[in-house]
């Protein structure tokens, strides 16, 4: 093989070992609570909120969110995608499938719109035109503070979830954990959406034979289903200090003696 086709193998194992990360960790998301109800998750993406008119020009706002425990946990399973450091991370995948993709003007045309869309709503200091800017001022002191939803948002999600960054924290401590949360629930959301809309594509091209993933990839466990565990097992006790077998395929040493049908084990603390 020449040097042009050594390094186009090259290229095409690094894209299709970044899509098999990704189509695991979209697995997981796409297998979160906040995924089984798909319209719901797009809408929470929107930011929903709903105004009644009070009179004499006030109105009331009310947005009903899930539980932050619900959130947070779709946001530690989120947030590799949002690295580009990491193998799994959207862009990665993307950029794999615009590989595979390259001769399809159709696909290449998706994946520009999907990174351009991506920068624009992920990026924290990427320009946009869409979202809201909270402003608050103490009448005693004359402080005034600001910041948009998208870095709210990032100070949630990197301050008060899957990590503590204080600098992040220090900045968005005055507005408070409650706009911190607002501000991310449609942001985790939004991410989800675009995660499980990328796996589809996938699954798509992989099932038109263009990407050649492993086919047990889509269908290997990424979540736990059950959390209780009852296994049949065969039980050997020794003395206190008898080395155990060197590994699984080692026999035991006479030492070890089978327990009886009549033994009872109990945890080391009871």
């Amino acid at each position: 093989m020449g040097t042009y086709g050594q390094a186009g193998a090259d290229a095409a194992a690094l894209h299709r070992g970044r899509l098999e990360a990704f189509v695991v960790r979209a697995r997981r998301v796409e297998a979160h609570s906040l995924a089984a109800d798909w319209d719901g998750l797009v809408a929470l993406a929107g930011a929903p909120y709903a105004v009644t008119a009070l009179g004499n020009g006030e109105a009331q706002v009310r947005q009903e969110y899930p539980a932050e425990e619900i959130v947070e946990s779709a946001a530690a399973r989120v947030r590799p995608l949002l690295l580009e450091g990491d193998a799994c991370s959207y862009l990665k995948a993307l950029a794999a499938v615009g590989y595979f993709c390259r001769e399809l003007s159709q696909d290449t045309q998706w994946v520009k719109a999907a990174r351009a869309e991506w920068r624009t709503r992920a990026e924290p200091n990427a320009a946009r035109e869409s979202g809201y800017q909270v402003m608050i001022g103490y009448t005693v002191t004359g402080r005034t503070a600001e910041l948009d939803d998208r870095k709210l948002a990032t100070a949630w999600i990197y301050g008060d979830v899957v990590h503590h960054d204080t600098d992040l924290l220090k900045e968005a401590d005055p507005f408070g954990l409650s706009e911190r949360f607002r501000a991310a629930v449609p942001l985790v959301a939004w991410i989800m959406v675009k995660a499980i809309e990328l796996l589809n594509y996938i699954r798509v091209l992989q099932a038109a034979d263009l990407l050649e993933l492993p086919a047990e990839l889509f269908d290997r466990e990424v979540v736990l289903t059950s959390t209780c565990w009852e296994h049949t097992v065969r039980a050997y006790a020794a003395p206190v200090g008898t080395p155990a077998p060197a590994d699984a395929l080692a026999p035991f040493s006479d030492t070890w003696i089978p327990l009886s049908g009549n033994a009872v084990l109990r945890h080391a603390d009871d």
